[in-house]
């Protein structure tokens, strides 16, 4: 069953309106966006909190990795680079963190603030493969754009 991501932007639109607080929004986004996916089986944020360095932020699922320099992984990929990826296959993807061994394919995107500020990354895992789609990409890139667009 796809997302529906008309209702779930809606929602989300509603539940962050006027909150500028970072680790508010992301704890609301990875709770909708965890509950709306089917497939996502752990859903959050690795925020900047040092130079080259991503820690785990707000979240739902099982525990994730605590620390994840931008020299590794999905992540640190995403984090370097500003760009989205989409890895229908862990194991085919080199250097990719196992912060859960039942992970099969991940959606991870950046997160900027509106003057260009790398807030963090925004990670989709999930136990099926290919579980991931380019319209979840362009979808949840555009809330997070709308969400994150006037934070610190």
């Amino acid at each position: 069953m796809p997302v529906d991501y008309p209702r779930l932007t809606t929602r989300i639109r509603a539940l962050c309106h006027a909150e500028t607080d970072t680790v508010a929004l992301m704890a609301t986004v990875a709770c909708e966006v965890h509950h709306a996916h089917p497939l996502a089986d752990w859903t959050g944020f690795y925020r900047v909190t040092a130079p080259e360095l991503l820690k785990i932020g707000p979240y739902q699922g099982g525990h994730g990795c605590l620390v994840i320099p931008f020299a590794r992984g999905v992540c640190g990929a995403v984090a370097r680079s500003g760009r989205a990826l989409i890895v229908p296959d862990v194991a085919a993807f080199a250097g990719h963190i196992a912060c859960a061994s039942t992970t099969r394919s991940e959606l991870v995107l950046p997160v900027l603030n509106g003057a260009g500020r790398l807030l963090g990354v925004f990670d989709l895992d999930s136990n099926t493969p290919t579980a991931f789609t380019a319209a979840d990409a362009t979808a949840l890139a555009a809330i997070l754009n709308e969400v994150f667009r006037d934070v610190g």
